[in-house]
């Protein structure tokens, strides 16, 4: 059983311990910092220690897998440093700056938009799969329960629970990451969904708020950029409140100010306009998942075959981060999400060839935990860094069969309804609110990228010497 005290304390040593720590989160398998001087760690030196899968650094975090028992690496490496959970422990305000650039700004864009989302990973997760529960029981499919039975209401006010409070809860996480008191950016999301303003919204009825700045109620429940917009503004006038209020004013005043001009701005400006880029996201994604044309099977295939690459650098939190606030504003998705979870299929076949086709004993021990960490996990760096990157074939035969099920998906018009589900064996469960047709198209299409990686990998993933010996460069 791992150490997880030893292995929190052995990476925050290597990351040069918590004074180099401005942030610490992490996803569903590894540990991301944000670091004061990123000059410190080694990299090669960190992938050595026990219980360290790998370590990179990506979009401006220096990260550390550790596997599916991260959680609770992360619970002790917050006792260790004093850290507070999803928070940062010092904002170093004026410390020294990154040099400004597109690069920069982008890295920092993604990074906000990730540390808001990541947090409400289990949330929507669980929703789905409740929400999944009563599609699966209703009349789409099985029809063992009505549409309007006690048990498929419930599983549906679950769903929306987590769905509509949206701003509120991205609210509290996004103040938390960049420094804004929670409260204040739970309250901001909160005025997003206000009932009176919901139905001056429905009604099509203007509102001027304080009584001279003309706003136009909008739909906000559910939704992600208006609140991820105004709460660096928030943060802000925050700051300055509590810079230049004196002491005796600051418990009263400063949030009293803080969103009073915040308000009119985030409602006025900042929430109109990003439900005008949210749905403009929505429009692109549906476009490239339901034209149906070549671009649209060729992008499916693409993504679904860059997905592992993508995992291994990093960029995979960012690219989930963007799917969900298509998701979100359109309550489905036509393209990113199939194209992941399609591209699951094709890379179990080539776990699973790997470990029929090895015959070493050590080898197909080791992949074998491998497939359970994947397959019940939803863990697939164990099997990438153990096995991918020492047999480098396999990385091939998994991206030719999940092109394939990219493509096909894309063809068949297949759209995901379910977002956040774990990389295993339930990611089909994705397509299941779209109807028995849905599912049967996703089935499929994950069928033949299966059969064309797990044929790639019993053929050509190793050569005949590496079957019966194991890798090459390991070799005295």
């Amino acid at each position: 059983m791992a150490n997880n005290k030893q292995i929190a304390a052995d990476v925050l040593e290597a990351v040069g311990g918590k004074s180099n720590v401005s942030f610490v989160t992490h996803c569903m398998t590894r540990l991301r910092f944000t670091l004061k001087d990123r000059t410190v760690p080694d990299a090669a030196a960190v992938k050595k220690l026990n219980g360290v899968l790998g370590a990179q650094e990506s979009g401006g975090q220096f990260q550390v897998i550790i596997g599916q028992n991260v959680p609770k690496v992360y619970d002790e490496l917050c006792a260790l440093g004093g850290f507070s959970k999803q928070a940062a422990i010092d904002e170093n305000l004026d410390g020294t700056q990154a040099e400004l650039s597109l690069a920069s700004i982008g890295k920092g864009i993604m990074n906000y938009l990730a540390g808001s989302m990541t947090p409400m990973i289990p949330v929507l997760l669980a929703a789905g799969l409740f929400k999944t529960i009563g599609v699966v029981l209703g009349p789409t499919m099985l029809g063992v329960m009505a549409a309007d039975s006690d048990l498929v209401r419930f599983m549906d006010m679950i769903y929306n629970a987590a769905f509509y409070f949206m701003p509120i809860y991205l609210g509290f996480n996004a103040s938390r990451q960049i420094g804004l008191t929670p409260i204040l950016g739970a309250f901001l999301g909160g005025m997003l969904i206000e009932p009176t303003f919901v139905s001056l919204a429905a009604e099509g009825t203007p509102l001027s708020v304080y009584g001279f700045l003309p706003c136009v109620p909008g739909a906000y429940a559910q939704t992600v950029l208006p609140i991820l917009l105004t709460i660096p503004v928030a943060y802000a006038i925050e700051r300055i409140m509590r810079k230049h209020l004196p002491d005796a004013l600051q418990t009263v005043f400063s949030p009293f100010l803080t969103l009073g001009i915040t308000l009119p701005v985030s409602l006025c400006l900042l929430a109109p306009m990003g439900s005008w880029l949210g749905n403009g996201l929505a429009d692109v994604f549906e476009f490239l998942g339901t034209s149906g044309g070549i671009i649209s099977i060729i992008s499916g295939g693409l993504l679904a075959a860059a997905w592992v690459p993508m995992v291994i650098t990093g960029m995979h939190m960012a690219l989930i981060g963007i799917a969900q606030v298509a998701f979100l504003q359109a309550g489905f998705d036509p393209f990113i999400f199939v194209a992941i979870n399609i591209s699951l299929w094709p890379v179990f076949a080539t776990q699973i060839a790997t470990f029929l086709r090895l015959k070493l004993r050590d080898e197909k021990s080791a992949c074998a935990g491998y497939l359970v960490a994947q397959l019940i996990g939803g863990v697939g760096e164990p099997f990438i860094y153990g096995m991918d990157f020492r047999y480098p074939k396999l990385f091939l035969c998994s991206m030719a069969g999940s092109f394939v099920s990219g493509a096909i998906a894309l063809a068949l018009g297949v759209t995901a309804y379910v977002a956040g589900l774990p990389s295993n064996l339930l990611s089909m469960l994705t397509f299941v609110g779209g109807g028995t047709e849905n599912l049967l198209f996703a089935c499929i299409a994950a069928a033949v990228g299966f059969a064309v990686s797990f044929a790639a990998t019993w053929f050509f993933g190793f050569s005949k010497d590496e079957i019966e010996n194991g890798p090459v460069s390991e070799r005295d």
